[in-house]
């Protein structure tokens, strides 16, 4: 079925709501004349007038006689009783993020908040948009994972108007290095040390590793694999390190593993240290296609002790992510932000690692 086009003046509002949103066009500030909209975009006056009609109606903008328009000041937070939290992550269906999001549910209800969902599928754009959304709603607060943390924030207008708005906020997993704001996160430079760590303990030297490093997740884990390294006075063999970003997780970490695997067995690495324990399901596969298996001819750590870490024969070393404990933290976080918003800064909370060894890895 074909997708109904909207009115042209529902896109001119939206256009024009998102410059507000995102801070282009500030509180107080004219916005320009139905006239020069109307040239800008190739519209009617009408249509300009029935667009900027609806916002002033909705309260965004305000006319002010012989003037001009302008944007309206946000509320502040105590005048919208909500009792909504929004949470926006980079992925809901799948993976950790279910038992993320089921701790902060949870949580919420108990304190008598409804829960609002949104996903940015990892992509910049989408979380604008998500973003855009949820401040146009009533919110009490909000709960968002940063997307492809690692490659900046073009979207820190948006931040920022959440601060205009009077929205609180904490960041799960990561956050970006411009916003100032409480984080509830993984210890991830640690983890990535102790899982490499082990390794280098069992006598492994040709360590290879596989990073998604277009968030900070993997740029951590990836600093964690590098000094264990360099604690045990262990070259980093940089010929089996690989970095990917998420459009290629499919792909390239298991073509470049299919390639060591083929080099000759005293050239190719005898360990893996996977991003994740998604990553290394699917390596696991990869070294059977190749003749070989785990851990006897090679060794393989996960991160997450996700249900991956378990759902084959070989059970995964792996580092316990606390998933449903950071939902219910970063839930009490944000309660703690609204009903208390006079109470000291509250820092970020920095969850330890815990190495978990199972028959994945092997003394050589």
């Amino acid at each position: 079925m074909k997708e109904k086009t909207l009115p042209k003046y529902l896109q001119l509002k939206q256009e024009i709501l998102s410059w507000i949103i995102s801070g282009q066009i500030k509180p107080d500030e004219k916005i320009p004349t139905e006239h020069e909209i109307a040239n800008q975009f190739q519209l009617s006056r009408h249509t300009v007038r029935q667009a900027l009609g609806e916002l002033e109606k909705e309260g965004w903008l305000y006319k002010i006689q012989g003037s001009g328009t302008f944007v309206s000041r946000p509320k502040p937070k105590e005048q919208v009783d909500t009792k909504t939290i929004g949470i926006v992550t980079t992925y809901i269906s799948d993976y950790i993020f279910p038992h993320i999001v089921r701790g902060a549910e949870e949580t919420l209800r108990e304190k008598g908040y409804r829960l609002l969902l949104a996903s940015t599928n990892n992509d910049k754009q989408r979380e604008k948009e998500q973003l855009e959304e949820m401040i146009r709603e009533p919110l009490s607060g909000l709960i968002i994972e940063p997307t492809k943390s690692a490659q900046g924030n073009p979207n820190l207008g948006y931040y920022l108007s959440l601060n205009n708005h009077h929205i609180p906020y904490v960041m799960i997993n990561a956050r970006y290095l411009e916003v100032s704001c409480p984080c509830v996160k993984m210890d991830d430079e640690e983890g990535g040390f102790l899982l490499t760590d082990h390794l280098i303990r069992l006598g492994h030297r040709r360590i290879a590793g596989f990073f998604k490093t277009d968030d900070l997740q993997g740029v951590d884990r990836l600093r964690g694999f590098i000094r264990a390294h360099q604690q045990h006075e262990v070259p980093v063999a940089t010929e089996y390190l690989l970095s990917y970003t998420t459009e290629e997780k499919m792909t390239k970490p298991l073509g470049v593993a299919r390639e060591f695997l083929q080099r000759p067995k005293e050239e190719r690495p005898t360990a893996f240290v996977c991003y994740n324990d998604e990553l290394a399901i699917l390596l696991l596969e990869v070294i059977r296609q190749q003749g070989l298996s785990v851990p006897d001819d090679i060794s393989i750590v996960g991160f997450d002790d996700s249900t991956f870490a378990t759902a084959t024969e070989v059970k995964l070393t792996t580092i316990r992510h606390p998933k449903t404990e950071m939902g219910i933290q970063a839930a009490q976080l944000l309660i703690q932000m609204i009903e208390q918003p006079a109470a000291e800064k509250i820092g970020d909370i920095i969850y330890k690692p815990e190495l978990i060894v199972r028959n994945s890895t092997k003394e050589i």
